[in-house]
């Protein structure tokens, strides 16, 4: 098999290196303009966006209007803010030119740098964003919220939007958006129009949530031909992520005609780093790359991109611009970890992370100063993690098909050195198990509407992607779910989503109510009944993938019900087992086409007495007629 620098050779794809002349700056009035041989853009004096990008002369961004058709960094949350008066500082090398954006809002204590590297020989620039805060009077400005860096064009070559090799599919058409019809907040209705591209091979629904994507993605952007007919990609290559928050499951936003790079989020529940006196963050390097060649696929072009996906690739070039880019944590500075973990039987899909000493991975933003790495499909046990900051770091081990993690604190990383460490992950048990709903994989994926493919669409999205008001769920659980041990399947019979209440949707005008309590059916044997005796223990865990309390994203005490409890119900037991959901617990997933947000566990133990010999029932029961829900990683019930 050719390797992917052999296919992309065979394509005609100019890689990201090789010799050409070097980079040029030039100053006019209004801007610096900066070129190679064949990139050329402009960064606005008067805000420090970047316009007029030519990429073999194809305008990729096209014409402004607004702050569209241009690539800039913006702050939702307003953390924090451009001041207007950028102070530029141009830097050259041998083969690259770039250039330091300041914005420093001395009257209150915030900083913001923008830096930009062209290099000699690439199609692409190398994007960093540093956030600082000094201000000991207010020593608190609250969370940081949503920082972005978008390439949002208006115009251009484009036709398609491209999450991964899987999802992608082509940008709806002006007669669509101008017939569309509003479902909920960033989702539309596009079946107005069935002959439009979109529709006919996606799907009627239209959300920005469709072509979301968690961390381990690679590479995003867009697809397109130029006016000669020559495929034409932008992409952003996330070839660092140590500096993001969050973890490897961690899900966001990647294109929906804008490109998008996330630097700081609340999407999906995640949490942002409070802002203090004394946070000093540097965000990046990641890569906005620009590639063409006849007769590429959208696939070949995607390929090139996500070579590029590497924490290795350009790292010498990196040292040399640290100097320019306060923050960057230049190789000397680095070590490496690796690890022979023994690994339980049955594992799959094996990830190591290591992330904020003693807190969970995917809450590392606790600690504004933490970094992350991880690698996925560890075989054998065997880690290796590169490049990574010396500090101290939590490894946790995580797989699909084993309930809880390995976790181990104070893995210490010093420069230069590697460090190593055996260990024997011992899973989680509380005795026989009795049975057990689901994969524990940190999704509700399993489940119907979940990975399930659309089979009315060409591109058969998993119809998690889709606006989940497509999919009726009083139509296919009247009454909720009532699921069978040993009868039912996790694919037919149990939904990715326990909906408290379900409507209005575009197809239904009315809410339904009757559907917060599901049921959980099985048998006891006579040889397990014999072992209910007074000194006998039960334990039931319940793994989510997401819980949405009226918190939503917030973490804020809002709305109705900002916490809410789960109640199981053993039997006949009056009192349940209660598992209160809070505001920082909450995140909105499901109803943002997603199956993994902000991962909880919980463990009940209670009398094995509660259980009989032959027939027996849980009652999962979510507050009636609420706007909340939850959505189940697995669940287990063992008996010891």
């Amino acid at each position: 098999m050719r390797s992917l620098s052999q296919v992309a050779t065979a394509l005609g794809l100019v890689l990201a290196t090789g010799n050409a002349r070097a980079v040029t700056v030039n100053e006019t009035a209004s801007a610096y303009v900066f070129a190679n041989d064949r990139l050329s853009f402009d960064v606005v004096k008067k805000n420090g966006y970047i316009q007029n990008l030519l990429f073999d002369d194809i305008s990729v961004l096209g014409t402004v209007s607004g702050n569209a058709g241009q690539l800039y960094t913006d702050f939702p949350s307003n953390g924090f803010a451009l001041t207007g008066s950028s102070v530029a500082n141009i830097v050259q090398g041998k083969d690259y030119a770039g250039i330091v954006l300041t914005d420093n809002g001395t009257a209150s204590g915030s900083l913001v740098q923008r830096s930009w590297f062209l290099r000699d020989g690439e199609t692409g620039l190398h994007s960093f964003v540093r956030l600082a805060y000094h201000n000991s009077t207010v020593p608190s400005k609250g969370a940081l919220g949503e920082v972005r860096t978008m390439f949002r064009p208006n115009g251009g070559p484009w036709t398609t939007l491209v999450t991964n090799a899987e999802q992608w599919a082509p940008i709806p058409g002006p007669a669509a958006i101008a017939q569309q019809v509003q479902v909920q907040d960033a989702t539309w209705y596009l079946g107005l129009t069935p002959d439009d591209a979109y529709v006919q091979q996606e799907s009627d629904y239209w959300t920005k949530y469709t072509f979301a994507d968690n961390q381990t993605n690679k590479a995003h952007g867009l697809y397109g031909q130029a006016a000669d007919g020559t495929p034409v990609g932008a992409w952003w290559v996330v070839n660092q992520k140590d500096t993001f928050f969050g973890g490897p499951f961690h899900v966001d936003l990647m294109v929906d005609g804008i490109i998008y790079n996330k630097q700081s989020t609340s999407h999906g529940g995640a949490t942002s780093p409070n802002i203090t006196d004394g946070f000093d963050r540097t965000f990046g390097p990641q890569f906005l790359y620009l590639n063409r060649a006849s007769n590429a696929s959208l696939y070949d072009l995607l390929a090139d991109a996500e070579r590029l996906a590497d924490p290795a690739w350009n790292a010498e070039f990196y040292d040399e611009i640290a100097p320019s880019v306060p923050g960057y944590v230049p190789s000397s500075l680095r070590g490496s970890f690796s690890a022979q973990v023994n690994i339980p039987r049955g594992a799959k899909d094996v990830v190591a992370i290591l992330s904020a000493n003693g807190v969970h991975f995917q809450d590392s933003a606790a600690e504004p100063t933490a970094y992350q790495y991880w690698v996925t499909g560890v075989r054998d046990g065997v880690v290796n993690i590169d490049r990574i900051k010396a500090g101290t770091y939590r490894l946790t081990v995580s797989a699909s098909g084993i309930f809880g993690d390995y976790v181990q604190d104070d893995i210490v990383v010093k420069p230069g050195k590697n460090t190593h460490l055996r260990a024997a992950w011992v899973p989680e048990s509380a005795g026989t198990e009795l049975w057990r709903i689901g994969i524990p994989d940190k999704t509700s994926g399993e489940f119907k509407n979940g990975w399930e493919r659309d089979a009315t669409h060409p591109r058969q999205p998993s119809k998690y992607r889709i606006y989940w008001g497509a999919w009726d769920f009083p139509t296919d659980f009247p009454g909720g779910v009532n699921f069978t041990i040993g009868k039912s399947v996790e694919s037919r019979d149990w939904n990715y989503v326990h909906w408290s209440q379900y409507g209005p949707t575009y197809t239904r005008n009315d809410t339904v109510t009757n559907i917060n309590r599901w049921t959980i059916n099985f048998h006891i044997d006579e040889l397990t009944a014999h072992r209910l005796t007074s000194h006998s223990v039960a334990t039931f865990t319940i793994q989510l993938a997401a819980a949405k309390t009226t918190a939503g994203n917030t973490d804020a005490d809002q709305g109705a019900l900002p916490s809410f409890p789960i109640n199981t119900y053993v039997n006949d037991q009056a009192d349940p087992l209660s598992w209160t959901i809070h505001p920082d617990e909450s995140s909105s997933c499901g109803e943002r086409s997603a199956i993994s947000c902000h991962l909880l566990a919980k463990k009940f133990q209670f009398p094995g007495t509660w259980l009989k010999k032959g027939s027996n029932s849980f009652a999962l029961e979510l507050p009636h007629a609420a706007p909340v829900y939850v959505q189940y990683d697995a669940l287990r019930l063992e008996l010891r």
